[in-house]
C-alpha cells in the first residue's frame, strides 16, 4: 500500500533531493510541499530539474492536511524544526532532517545551539538516525533526528573502531572536506562563486563545529567514557560529496578487518580492499558510503577515509532509509541507483 508523504521545507536542497529520490520509490507519494516563502508556486518553478516530476505545488505548513498523511519530512532550518514538529499530530511519523533533535541532553543542545530547546519532551523521544547502528530504535520511532552530514561520515569511519578498543581514544583526528550543497540554499557572500572557486579553506577551527556534539555524544556512549576527537572542516568548491580523513593510532589490518566485519551485511557501506582510497565521484547522487584504510609510514598508525554523498547519504537518503524503516517497508527500497559519473 503506498504511503502518503508530505515534505515540510522542500525548497532547501534536502527537500529538492527526497523529491527526486522519492519520484522512483514504488511505495512512496508526494501529496503536500510546504515551502512558506515560495507557498503557491509549483515545484518546476523553484528547481526546473523536477518539472516532470508531477509534484503538488508549495504550499504553507498550516494550509497542510496532515489527516491523510502518513509520514512527513521536516527538511526545515536549524532551530524551526522544534517548533514546528510540537505542533504536528502526535500520531504522525516525523524524520527530522535539521540539528534540532540530535542531540540528547538540553544542556548539549544549549551548548552547541545557543538557545534553550522549544520542545524538550521531543527531544527525549527522538531515536538519533545513523541508520546502521540505531535500526531497531528506529523501526517503533515516531520522530527520527537525522545525523549531521559531517557526523555520519566520521562515525563510520570510526565507530566501530571504538567499540572494538582498536584505536588510542585520545589520539583521533579527524580532516574533513564538504561540497558547497553542505552549506544550504540560502544566499552568503562567502559562498558567491568568485569567493569561493578556485580555493578551500578551513572553517569552525578549534573545536567550535556544531557537529561534534553529535561526535562526543555518539564516541563517549561507545566508549563508556569521554571521547573528544580533533575536527577540522574544509569547503571546497564542489557540489557534492564529503571525504573524511581520520588519523588515528592502532593497527592497520586489525582496523580493516573490523571495518569489513562490522559492515558485511550491510547494503549501504562498502569497505574497500586495504590500501585503496575513496572518492566522491563514486558516491555522487547515490545512498552508498565507501570506506578505506591504509597504513601509515610510520609503524602503529593508521588513515582510515570515508566518502559519501552529503545530500543523499548524508541527509536525504539516509532520511528515506530511516522512513522505510518506521513504516514497514524494505529498508532499501528506492534507495539502490547507482550513482552519475562523470
Amino acid at each position: 500500500m503506498t504511503k502518503s508523504i508530505a515534505i515540510l521545507g522542500a525548497s532547501g536542497y534536502t527537500g529538492a533531493e527526497l523529491c527526486r529520490l522519492i519520484q522512483t520509490h514504488p511505495d512512496m507519494e508526494i501529496v503536500a510541499l510546504t515551502g512558506d516563502r515560495k507557498a503557491g508556486q509549483p515545484m518546476a518553478s523553484v528547481y526546473p530539474f523536477l518539472r516532470n516530476a508531477g509534484l503538488p505545488d508549495l504550499t504553507r505548513i498550516e494550509d497542510v492536511d496532515f489527516s491523510g498523511v502518513d509520514l512527513a519530512f521536516c527538511a526545515l532550518p536549524h532551530a524551526t524544526s522544534q517548533s514546528v514538529i510540537k505542533d504536528l499530530p502526535d500520531d504522525l511519523k516525523v524524520v527530522d532532517l535539521s540539528a534540532d533533535f540530535r542531540l540528547r541532553d538540553p544542556a548539549a543542545y544549549a551548548k552547541w545551539y545557543g538557545k534553550t530547546h522549544d520542545a524538550p519532551e521531543l527531544q527525549k523521544q527522538a531515536v538519533y538516525g545513523l541508520t546502521e547502528f540505531y535500526r531497531e530504535e528506529i523501526r517503533g520511532a515516531r520522530l527520527v533526528a537525522g545525523t549531521g552530514c559531517n557526523a555520519a561520515t566520521g562515525q563510520f569511519a570510526l565507530r566501530p573502531l571504538i567499540a572494538g578498543g582498536l584505536i588510542d581514544l585520545d589520539d583521533i583526528i579527524l580532516d574533513l572536506i564538504c561540497g558547497v550543497s553542505g552549506a544550504g540554499r540560502s544566499l552568503k557572500e562567502n559562498l558567491l562563486h568568485a569567493e569561493l572557486s578556485e580555493g578551500t579553506h578551513a572553517y569552525a577551527l578549534g573545536g567550535t563545529h556544531r557537529h561534534l556534539g553529535e561526535f562526543d555524544q555518539e564516541f563517549s556512549a561507545i566508549a563508556g567514557r569521554t571521547v573528544e576527537i580533533q575536527f577540522t572542516p574544509h569547503l571546497a568548491p564542489f557540489n557534492r560529496g564529503i571525504l573524511a580523513t581520520c588519523y588515528v593510532k592502532g593497527d592497520a589490518e586489525a582496523i580493516h578487518s573490523a571495518l569489513v566485519d562490522a559492515y558485511q551485511r550491510e547494503p549501504f557501506i562498502e569497505v574497500l580492499p586495504i590500501g585503496a582510497a575513496p572518492s566522491t565521484h563514486d558516491v555522487r547522487g547515490t545512498n552508498y558510503c565507501h570506506v578505506g584504510v591504509t597504513g601509515d609510514r610510520r609503524p602503529g598508525r593508521a588513515i582510515v577515509v570515508a566518502a559519501l554523498d552529503n545530500l543523499c547519504k548524508g541527509s536525504s537518503g539516509q532520511a528515506i532509509q530511516n522512513a522505510n524503516l518506521m513504516l514497514g517497508l524494505e529498508e532499501t527500497t528506492g534507495l539502490m541507483g547507482l550513482g552519475v559519473f562523470p
